[in-house]
């Protein structure tokens, strides 16, 4: 299973500032290995962030996204203390989901 990704969230008013590193190889099927072959294709296509419960956000992502990317949100309407979970799912089937509350 992928490292767990790093979460920040914090509130600003009634918005809440959501960023998080996904640690993933991101490799687009395209990229050639030192020996000439070619790397096959590994990134996530769908990621959902909730907060309390809810989801709040869905999306795809794709291959042009570099590896370990880093995504920025902000939500309107969290609490402090709400619990932000973030999941991913990625073109192998392999998924995620990590946790961290609104500070």
């Amino acid at each position: 299973m992928a490292d767990p990704m790093k979460i920040r969230a914090s509130l600003k008013g009634d918005v809440a500032d959501i960023r998080v590193l996904v640690s993933h190889p991101m490799e687009n099927g395209q990229r050639k290995d030192n020996a000439g072959n070619t790397v096959p294709a590994h990134y996530i296509q769908t990621m959902t962030v909730e907060i309390g419960g809810k989801p709040v956000i869905q999306g795809q992502v794709g291959t042009a996204v570099s590896r370990n990317p880093v995504f920025g949100f902000k939500v309107k309407g969290a609490k402090a203390g709400d619990k932000v979970v973030i999941k991913w799912r990625d073109n192998k089937g392999e998924t995620r989901s990590d946790e961290a509350a609104v500070a």
